[in-house]
């Protein structure tokens, strides 16, 4: 007969569910929990339950958010007139760690991807028009990952936008921080070469 604990094989098989977590890995979280005081596991799954309650999108730029608009798009300090278009968000995330860019995010929530079936009416794209009706906005950055989808879905979107005006620039790209020439492929030099600046 197997050694098999229903409980703990239902907590290992919901902790293999999310991204990047194996077996083994969801295995040791699921022990985790177990060895923790109950209060504390109790605290764990009232922490994980008021998130998925409370948390959803921004009526504005559809970032993760507890109140109806989220505290970045409710900033007076911040620039209205420039938009950083970013694709999960993950990267409003990694662009405020930063602490560089003053303005605020649209995030799409994915990328053009054919192949997966995702098309431009499955992105938050609406929203973002409707944001750009109101005239205040000079500038959007796209910020989608250098890959085809995230290339196809920035090309897309500056076909709309260019006609209203709107100045469309895209993150440069290129060779990283303490990187060696000699290893960098012909696309990363030719676009670290496409996206210099004056010294």
């Amino acid at each position: 007969m197997a050694y098999n604990i229903v409980p703990l094989t239902e907590l290992i098989s919901q902790f293999e569910r999310l991204p990047g977590i194996g077996k083994k890995t969801a295995q040791r979280l699921a022990l985790s929990i177990l060895e923790q005081p109950p209060e504390r596991a109790e605290k764990f799954a009232e922490a994980l339950v008021n998130a998925r309650k409370k948390i959803h999108f921004c009526k504005c730029c559809q970032a993760l958010t507890d109140l109806e608009i989220c505290p970045i798009c409710s900033d007076e300090t911040r620039d209205r007139g420039v938009i950083c278009v970013v694709a999960e968000p993950k990267d409003v995330m990694a662009f405020e760690r930063t602490r560089e860019f003053g303005g605020t995010y649209h995030v799409l929530h994915g990328v053009i991807s054919p192949l997966d079936g995702v098309g431009p009416d499955r992105l938050r794209i609406k929203e973002l028009m409707t944001r750009l009706a109101s005239g205040e906005v000079k500038e959007i950055i796209m910020a989608t990952n250098p890959t085809v989808e995230g290339e196809a879905t920035a090309s897309y979107l500056s076909r709309l936008i260019k006609p209203m005006g709107i100045k469309v620039t895209r993150l440069a790209y290129g060779i990283p921080v303490g990187g060696d020439l000699e290893y960098a492929d012909e696309f990363t030099l030719a676009r670290a070469l496409e996206g210099r600046n004056e010294i």
